[in-house]
């Protein structure tokens, strides 16, 4: 007489739903985790009926249940996996993992940012927090900033909706400060830092002050008409026009390229163009605007304009 074992009638029916499932899966789009979740509690039912099946059809008057371990032991698996995925989506856990595994990178562009300038402000004073920039000179009466960002995102809608989530002016006596923000982060403890490239054009006429974050600064004098201080970037490059009046001054740059650098002082006790902090001018025309350069590992010369 074949003996009917408990269990094996379930682990069947869990093998050809997920076998189907694999299968139209492929053309129908389906989600894995969320027919999980819904669909194990169904693998109790199952097993429960195939018990109370055995005992109806079983013609013994003391039926005795004969389980097939390995087979509830796989149901139960599946049954596991199930509650851990309900557990997890009702803690946004689920949602967060979605989120990353759909995550692209995107390229946006940085809203548009304007403020106009009168004749008093006589000095902007431009923070930055690590993001790569270009500072370029322009015969306009107002400090603005254009450029691109890449995060990514989910999501195909821009993250940043307006200039102010990116950066904020402020006019305090003389004095305009641009502060730079950090971009948004949605992502919680899958945080993936995005890039900035951002353009910022400064009206000529007025004294510049650029404090960096270990960031590349590229500058563009043009026809400077005042002097601008540059602090604390790693790397900046200064393209120097022929009919420029400046002077590149640096203090305590590692690497100096270009052409036609001064040096006014080195490490003691080294040779000219040895590896250090370097003190080093570049003069081009009269001289009468100045360019300082101070805590910055790498000064480029872009004298070809």
């Amino acid at each position: 007489m074949r003996t009917w074992r408990v269990g094996t009638f379930s682990m069947g029916a869990s093998l050809i739903f997920l076998g189907l499932f694999l299968f139209f899966s492929k053309f129908l789009s389906l989600d894995l985790a969320e027919v999980l979740m819904a669909w194990w509690p169904v693998l109790l039912v199952v097993l429960g009926v195939e018990i109370l099946v055995y005992l109806f059809l079983s013609r013994q008057e003391q039926p005795i249940l004969k389980y097939d371990f390995l087979s509830i032991f796989f149901v139960g698996l599946i049954g596991t996996a199930g509650i851990v995925f309900a557990v997890l989506s009702s803690a946004g856990v689920m949602g967060k993992v979605e989120e990353v595994m759909a995550r692209e990178v995107r390229s946006y562009d940085l809203p548009d940012f304007s403020y106009q300038t009168d004749e008093s402000i006589k000095r902007v004073v431009i923070r930055s927090v690590g993001y790569d920039m270009t500072v370029e000179s322009t015969e306009s009466k107002e400090v603005s900033m254009f450029g691109t960002y890449r995060i990514e995102s989910a999501k195909k809608a821009s993250l940043l909706k307006n200039a102010k989530d990116i950066v904020t002016a402020n006019q305090k006596g003389d004095t305009l400060y641009v502060n730079f923000k950090m971009l948004p982060d949605e992502m919680g403890l899958f945080h993936s830092q995005g890039m900035v490239a951002a353009t910022v054009l400064v009206p000529s006429y007025v004294k510049l002050e650029v404090v960096g974050s270990n960031d590349s600064l590229s500058l563009k004098p043009r026809t400077l008409a005042n002097d601008w201080d540059i602090e604390s970037s790693s790397a900046v490059a200064v393209d120097v026009m022929k009919n420029s009046n400046m002077i590149v001054r640096t203090v305590g740059v590692d690497q100096l390229n270009g052409k036609d650098w001064k040096i006014t002082e080195e490490p003691k006790g080294e040779e000219l163009g040895s590896e250090g902090p370097k003190n080093a001018e570049y003069q081009s025309g009269d001289g009468k605007y100045h360019i300082h350069i101070s805590n910055a590992y790498e000064v480029k010369l872009n004298t070809n304009q």
